[in-house]
């Protein structure tokens, strides 16, 4: 089985190396997005773990997702976007099918333009270990 490491710096460049198949099977969840937020690419495991139950392919990402139409996090990627290569992470209290999840993700720019997504959940929904939800960005 393919693996590719969450923390690894080039996760972009690593992940368009990947087979669709492979980018289906990671732990984490893969989407790929235009640079409109059109959804090109939704992972069977970000299906699967979301809780999201369909697939977004051909909609808009920004308008389907009820937490990434905000400022916080569309506006945050744009931003970044207009000012160069994408290379965010943050984290984000919260999932589709469980909101008190809490979720890592990390936002790399695609060859030749758009954006990838990655979101690494937790084990165990923050409130049941007492920790509290914190948000972050790197650039």
């Amino acid at each position: 089985m393919t693996t590719v490491d969450f923390n690894a710096p080039d996760i972009a460049a690593r992940i368009e190396q990947l087979s669709q198949h492979e980018r289906d099977n990671l732990s984490f969840g893969v989407i790929l997005l235009d640079r409109q937020g059109t959804v090109l690419f939704y992972s069977a495991t970000e299906a699967r773990q979301s809780g999201y139950g369909g697939s977004p392919v051909g909609k808009n990402f920004f308008e389907v997702s009820r937490c990434a139409g905000t400022d916080d996090f569309r506006g945050e990627i744009m931003r970044a976007a207009d000012a160069g290569p994408v290379d965010l992470e943050f984290g984000w209290p919260g999932d589709y099918g469980d909101p008190d999840r809490e979720l890592r993700i990390r936002v790399q720019s695609a060859r030749p333009d758009g954006f990838w997504i990655f979101i690494e959940r937790d084990e165990a929904p923050a409130h049941r270990n007492g920790a509290s939800p914190q948000r972050r960005a790197a650039h």
